[in-house]
């Protein structure tokens, strides 16, 4: 797992990737707004996993000003996409323990996340992984196939 900026070109290739994912299955691209600032430490950070010197694996988090599970300083988890050829090797899952670690070593208390129904598999590793669901937020918050989730650190 290498940290990068968000603009970094591993990083912006493999975020195309996975707007056409949520085109295969939702139709149309993620049009909640991102700052790509939003990523840059100390409040942020956005991060790449390499096999070799192949780029297989995103994941971030930034600051978020959502409350949950008695936590206020939160961060919420984003680009969380594996490619499907590197796919059921682990890649999510320790990315996913890699973003918690290094958002509580930034003095976070909780991650937020949304994702949706349409991603099952992704529903299932956070699920997995300790998460619970929680009261819709952000751009999504009121679409009927939004999932959030959140667990302590």
């Amino acid at each position: 797992m290498v940290r990068v900026d968000y603009g970094h070109p591993d990083a912006l290739a493999l975020i195309e990737q996975v707007q056409e994912e949520y085109v295969a299955r939702y139709g149309g691209r993620d049009e909640s707004p991102i700052d790509p600032e939003m990523f840059a430490p100390p409040t942020g950070s956005f991060f790449v996993g390499y096999v070799g010197d192949l780029p297989v694996a995103t994941g971030a988090w930034r600051r978020s000003s959502v409350a949950a599970l008695g936590a206020t300083v939160t961060a919420e988890v984003k680009r969380m996409y594996v490619v499907p050829a590197a796919q059921r090797r682990g890649h999510a899952r320790r990315m996913l323990a890699h973003l918690e670690r290094t958002a509580a070593e930034a003095g976070f208390e909780a991650l937020v996340l949304e994702t949706g129904v349409r991603q099952p598999e992704a529903m299932a590793l956070y699920e997995s992984a300790g998460y619970v669901p929680v009261p819709g937020f952000g751009y999504y918050r009121d679409s009927p196939i939004s999932r959030c989730y959140a667990k302590l650190l």
